[in-house]
Order: C-alpha cells, then sequence, then structure tokens
C-alpha cells in the first residue's frame, strides 16, 4: 500500500477548489439519477422543483423516453465544506492517538472557513446491457457512491457494480434510498425499517468481503467495507432531497447527552438501547421496552415531521 506524508498530501491537494470525482453506481431504478438530480439543485444548476422530475444527467431523448441511463453523464458542481469540523468529531477527543498523513494535511488548513471543492459527478447506467460505461467511469473517479433501494436492498447489478468498483481499486461509500417509501407507501414500523436498512449495508458488506478477498486487497490493509457509525453510510430520499448520516444526528444530540460526536455515533447503531428513566444507554432490552437509539432518536423524530407536514401542521 502506498502512504503519502503530510507534505505529499498538501501538495496533491493544492490546486484550485479542491478537485474530486466521484461515480453514482447502483442497480437500475434504485434512484441514481433521481439523487444526482438532488445534488444538482442543492448545488444551485437546477431549481429544487424540478429535482427528480428533470433527470439533468440524462441528455438523451431515448433517455428521458424510457426513463433509464444509457450512457454516462458527468457534471460538476460546487460545494463548501469545513473537513476540520469532520476529523475533529472523528478524534474523539483522543488527541494522543497518532495522526494519519491526510489529518496531518488537514491541521495545515489555515483557518480561513470551509474549503472549496469542485465535484465532478458521473451519472452511470444500472442495466446489465451498459456495464461497460459504468467502468469508463469508475476509471476515471476518485470514488463510488453505491445507492441501494431501501426496501429492494441488494440486487443482481448492485453486486456487479461493487465487484467493478473493487477491481478499479475504488473505495465506496452507501446511501441507503428511497426512505419515502417507508414512511408513504409501505408504513412500515420503525423497527422493521432498521431491519431492512441493516439488512442492506450487511449484504454490501459481505459483496465487498468477498471481492475484496479475491483481488487481495486486504493483504494491502485496504477496508472497503462501509459502516454507518463511521459516517460511510447516509441515509434518505433523493426523490424529497433530503438525507442525513448517523454524525448529522450525533452532532444535534452531542450536548444534551454530554458525549463527544464520534462516541455518540456509535450508540445511534447496532443494538443500543436508550433507558430514560435511568438516562443510560444500555445493549440490554430483554423484556422488549425499549427502543434502538436508531428508532428513537432518527426514526421516530423523522416520521413525526413527515407527519406533520401530511397534515399541514404548521405549528
Amino acid at each position: 500500500m502506498v502512504k503519502f506524508t503530510a507534505d505529499q498530501m498538501r501538495n496533491m491537494m493544492d490546486y484550485p477548489s479542491n478537485i474530486r470525482c466521484l461515480s453514482v453506481i447502483a442497480h437500475v431504478d434504485h434512484g441514481k439519477s433521481t439523487l444526482t438530480d438532488s445534488l444538482v439543485s442543492k448545488a444551485g444548476i437546477i431549481a429544487a422543483k424540478n429535482a427528480g422530475d428533470a433527470r439533468f444527467t440524462d441528455t438523451r431523448q431515448d433517455e428521458q423516453d424510457r426513463c433509464i441511463t444509457i450512457k454516462s453523464t458527468g457534471i460538476s458542481m460546487y460545494f463548501e465544506y469545513d473537513i476540520r469540523d469532520y476529523f475533529r468529531d472523528m478524534r474523539d477527543g483522543n488527541e494522543k492517538a497518532k495522526k494519519s498523513a491526510v489529518e496531518e494535511w488537514v491541521e495545515t488548513i489555515e483557518e480561513e472557513g470551509p474549503q472549496k471543492y469542485l465535484i465532478n459527478l458521473i451519472d452511470s447506467p444500472g442495466h446489465v446491457d451498459f456495464s461497460s460505461e459504468v467502468t469508463a467511469a469508475l476509471r476515471v473517479t476518485d470514488g463510488a457512491l453505491v445507492v441501494v433501494d431501501c426496501i429492494e436492498g441488494v440486487c443482481v447489478q448492485t453486486e456487479t457494480v461493487l465487484r467493478q468498483a473493487l477491481a478499479e481499486l475504488i473505495k465506496p461509500v452507501l446511501h441507503v434510498n428511497k426512505l419515502d417509501r417507508v414512511f408513504l407507501e409501505l408504513h412500515l414500523d420503525p423497527e422493521e425499517a432498521y431491519q431492512s436498512f441493516n439488512k442492506a449495508i450487511e449484504t454490501v458488506n459481505v459483496v465487498i468481503a468477498t471481492y475484496q478477498n479475491s483481488i487481495l486487497l486486504e493483504k494491502e490493509g485496504l477496508d472497503m467495507q462501509v459502516h454507518p457509525e463511521e459516517g460511510t453510510v447516509s441515509f434518505g430520499s433523493g426523490l424529497q432531497q433530503w438525507a442525513f448520516t448517523l454524525r448529522s444526528f450525533a452532532i444535534k444530540y452531542a450536548s444534551k447527552f454530554g458525549m463527544p460526536v464520534r462516541k455518540l455515533m456509535g450508540k445511534l447503531w447496532g443494538d443500543n438501547f436508550y433507558n430514560p428513566k435511568t438516562n443510560k444507554f444500555t445493549r440490554k432490552n430483554k423484556t422488549n421496552e425499549l427502543d434502538r437509539c436508531f428508532v428513537q432518536f432518527i426514526m421516530h423524530p423523522i416520521a413525526k415531521m413527515i407527519t406533520n407536514v401530511i397534515e399541514l401542521k404548521k405549528e
């Protein structure tokens, strides 16, 4: 595995706007183009009301007619983000731990506000007949955004695109999409919804582990798996243009619980429960009286907000 020093990292990043290249990959109809529309809208390129219907990256007439992506299409978007805040949260107050080259580079960034990024995003096809377009897209990108339908989970082409990404040594991050289906279409119990999300993420990691082993990435010390508690999984609805990571909610709750963001992220996933009577987190729930933290602190507030919006309860 190639390791870079802080100076090398700084030299590589020392160009206008810190350019990043990403591919959006997924099974057909899992929401790649709609999610891309939402990101394009967030960048101010199209109006929010047109996102989802515009299919901005489907530029060909046959793509518009069939509502599928046939050719990979790239678009450049400008974003600002303060990466220093992310690493401050991730260190969890452990300043004695050895810092990576990336963290050393981050510390050299002057206190001048959020960093400017130019994101080159490629929306690739999901249909198996156009898998060559996915390979072409992955070969020119730094990372892959894998989109999975939260209800359908990992499908055949999801496994194919993951294998293609790993073969090109591309590290994936996961977006669990179409959460609006949970609340508006299927009316799933929050615990059932969590189990559906968890199954999708575990299946993705099984696929990654399988192919990671076959191309000897483990021997190189590269871990390509995704974990919600580490911030490499996001959840949301591309159609309704909202999304979150566990870090998003951990930041909101950190002061309430007096707990570092990184530690609280670990509590918001898995078999962790909060007992309001004792004001303590626990992993024991023998009588099933307690909701897991993900359900209690994330799913319930979102469900309540969606209900209020539908019923027009503005107050």
